[in-house]
């Protein structure tokens, strides 16, 4: 993915959950960018790359919910700063592919 500015300001409503195996966070809007392809957020804590995850996505606009699996393909930072995760999403039915274009297309995706 390339890199890209977070979101801020008037973004998500609700948190953006991010689940794996090992954790479950909730993570407020302005730490997390959207792509057409996944997602990149900042996080108080490290997740090992190729780790699958699910996240779970609400948009602001129309009240459509994503919810989609894939894998972390970096993870960088440290533990005072945080981390910089970037995650794919992997097996996207072309409807849920649409959506994400959407939401990557709106106000609140990348900027």
């Amino acid at each position: 993915m390339s890199a890209k500015k977070f979101v801020s300001g008037s973004s998500f409503e609700k948190p953006m959950t991010v689940e794996t195996r090992q954790a479950k966070l909730e993570l407020s809007a302005d730490t997390v960018s959207i792509h057409k392809s996944g997602i990149e957020f900042r996080s108080p804590r490290p997740f090992n790359e190729w780790s699958e995850m699910t996240v779970s996505l609400q948009s602001p606009l129309d009240g459509s919910k994503f919810s989609g699996s894939g894998v972390i393909v970096a993870c960088t930072g440290n533990k005072h700063a945080g981390y910089h995760v970037s995650m794919l999403f992997t097996d996207m039915t072309p409807q849920a592919q649409a959506r994400l274009g959407a939401m990557a297309r709106s106000p609140f995706g990348t900027i």
